[in-house]
This record gives C-alpha cells, structure tokens and sequence, in this order.
C-alpha cells in the first residue's frame, strides 16, 4: 500500500491557520480563573464575618470550614463570630494576619489544580501550552508530567480522598443551617441561607463525584464490568456525571465563592436572610 508522508511544520507561538476565533476560550478561561483567584485570595486574607450567626442562623463559609481554631466571641452587631485569637505557633513576623482559611484550601485547591478538565484548561488560557489546537506554542519540545513540578499532577488521586471528606462536612454544615436559635432551643427553619447552604454541597458531589480518578477506582482496572452489577451501576453513574464535567467544575468553583460572599453579606449586616419557612 502507498502512503503519502506529510512533513509537520513547527510554527512558532501564536501562529496558526486557524480562521475561527480560537482565542476567545482561552481568554475566558483566564478571566475565569483570575476572578476566582482575586476572590479566593481576598477572602483567605480577610479572616472576619465567615460566620454568619444573626437570627440563630448557623451558616460557616466553606472557605473556613471545619472551624481549625477557636472562634471569639459574638460581635457587638449580634450578627457574626469575631475571629478568635492568633495561634500561638504563628510566626510574629509574618506580615499578613494568620487565616484558618490558608490551611483549609489546601486540600480543595490540589484536587482542582491537579484535575484532569482543570489542566487542559490552565495549560490554555494561562501556560499558553498549547493556546488551542493547531495553534503554535511556547516551548520548543515536549515533557510531559514526567519531571517537576509538573509530577506533582500525580497526587490528583490522593487529593480525591480529600475532596470527598469535604463534601461530607459541608453537608454537615448545610444540616446545620436548617437550624436556628440559641443552644438548647434550636428548631427548624427555611432561610434563603439555608436554601444557599444546601446547594453548595451538591453542586460540589456533582463535580467531585464526576472525577476522572474516581471512575478510574471503581471500574478502569477491570476488563469486564459486567460481572459485578453493582460496580458498573456505580462506574456508569460516575460516567454520566463525568460527561458534564467541565461545566459542573465551573458552577462549583464559582458557587463556592457565592457562599462566602453570601455569608459575609449576612454577617456585615448588607443582606437580609430572609426566612422562608
């Protein structure tokens, strides 16, 4: 049989025969990205009104949950928890204020930086490697993840284990939210907080429990699922959510910020919770 070889041309970066505007996903990408980093960051730097307390309500930023610390007391608004004192192990020359917060995000932030969606899409709109398909790039050669940092991609699987303990205890906080006044006389009411709470943990299960890895621990090493029913009922519900994958790794990572900012809104006196039931 014939065949026609086809010599590939190096093009340098930017450089394409692309005629479509290949630039606008990358570009939204990092504007994405970049809003939620200024956000986060602000939020981590700014360790006050993460607790939302006014009313009875009991509603904790997931930026800040579980509480690492001791919180101090009530405000004089009535409305949220007064950070509680600086760790004692907390070096007294660090210029910026110690946060709960910084250790917290640890664990969901190497679960997002490692994913596999969350890759192609920072390697895009921020490493420019490549900026799209059939487009030229910045480096001459290819690595791989096989050196560091880059290596480092490999501990996604580990930080699954993370990711879903977090989604246990911000179900816990969302069943708190349900709950209002003082200890000892709490009973049940519905708050647009509450409603806010409960969607978080959701949102996140969809993204989390829609994880590449996690598909790949139930079912990638078998070679036959059809042996095990109740695996590959399990494998295909995971495959179902991991079709949406991308768009349920967006709404999450923005919705996870709409809490705080909700919550602190609440806590500075901004925004009414208004009850519902």
């Amino acid at each position: 049989m014939s065949s026609i070889d086809v010599p590939l041309t190096k093009r340098g970066f930017g450089e394409t025969r692309r005629t479509d505007n290949w630039w606008v996903e990358p570009l939204l990408i990092f504007l994405g990205y970049l809003a939620f980093i200024i956000y986060a960051n602000w939020s981590l730097l700014t360790p006050k009104e993460f607790h939302y307390v006014g009313g009875g309500a009991d509603y904790l930023s997931p930026m800040y949950s579980p509480v690492l610390t001791p919180e101090g007391p009530v405000s004089a608004s009535g409305l949220t928890n007064d950070p509680g004192p600086t760790p004692s192990w907390w070096p007294s020359f660090m210029p910026i204020t110690f946060s709960p917060a910084m250790l917290i995000l640890i664990f969901p932030l190497a679960f997002r930086f490692t994913c596999y969606y969350y890759r192609g899409a920072y390697y895009k709109g921020w490493w420019m490697d490549p900026p799209s398909c059939a487009v030229g790039e910045p480096r001459k050669k290819y690595l791989g993840e096989r050196y560091f940092p880059l290596i480092m991609q490999n501990l996604h699987r580990y930080a699954l284990y993370a990711a879903i303990v977090f989604i246990f205890i911000l179900s816990y906080d969302a069943w708190r939210a349900f709950w209002f006044g003082p200890e000892g006389m709490k009973h049940i009411e519905v708050h647009v907080g509450t409603i806010v709470m409960l969607l978080n943990p959701i949102l996140l299960g969809l993204y989390t429990f829609g994880c590449h890895s996690l598909r790949h621990l139930i079912g990638g090493r078998k070679d036959v699922l059809s042996d095990s029913p109740a695996r590959k009922k399990c494998y295909d519900c995971v495959s179902g959510l991991n079709r949406n994958h991308m768009k349920w790794a967006w709404i999450s990572m923005f919705y996870v910020g709409f809490v705080d900012l909700y919550i602190r809104m609440c806590a500075s006196g901004t925004w009414p919770d208004w009850r519902i039931l």
